[in-house]
């Protein structure tokens, strides 16, 4: 499969992701996919557990309305595309992928992901999708940040910009 053949078909699936459109995101992927969200464990692996992850989980509750995806970086091989992008969205909605049981705080969010889409004969074969998980927590409200090794928005921000100073000691 061409890098431009892969990058085509992995615009289709989140696309149709975007779009709700549960048999065309299906129909991207081979007939033994897995879907994995590393952070909360959440996902599908065969062909029903993913689409039932899709259905259930994702298709009209991936982001809410105001989502703003900014790549920051694309690399792509002879078997998989390896996306490194900041996401920020205000939490008005249900996310039951990346914050199942908590109901939208109404805060802002912004974090930086890394997918990981494989590919095999001609179809999208996995997803792993990671990000971190404290970010979104502290931001959210949800983790008190005082004397923990973790951050909120600005770890994004500094993905994004990476001249941006790194935290002192």
């Amino acid at each position: 499969m061409s890098k431009q053949a892969m990058l085509d078909l992995f615009k289709k699936h989140v696309d149709a992701e975007l779009a709700g459109d549960l048999d065309t995101t299906m129909a991207t992927m081979t007939g033994d996919p897995h879907l994995h969200n590393v952070p909360t464990m959440i996902g599908g692996v065969g062909p029903d557990g993913v689409r039932k992850f899709y259905r259930d989980h994702l298709i009209g509750q991936f982001f809410p309305p105001d989502v703003k995806m900014t790549e920051v970086s694309r690399t792509v091989d002879d078997r998989q595309i390896v996306d490194e992008l900041v996401i920020s969205f205000t939490h008005t909605t249900t996310i039951d992928w990346m914050l199942p049981g908590v109901a939208p705080t109404g805060k802002r969010v912004e974090v930086a992901f890394a997918v990981i889409v494989g590919f095999k004969d001609g179809k999208i074969s996995h997803e792993h999708i990671y990000w971190d998980q404290a970010c979104v927590l502290v931001q959210i409200g949800l983790l008190n940040p005082a004397g923990l090794p973790v951050s909120g928005a600005e770890s994004a921000r500094r993905v994004a910009n990476p001249k941006l100073p790194p935290r002192a000691i």
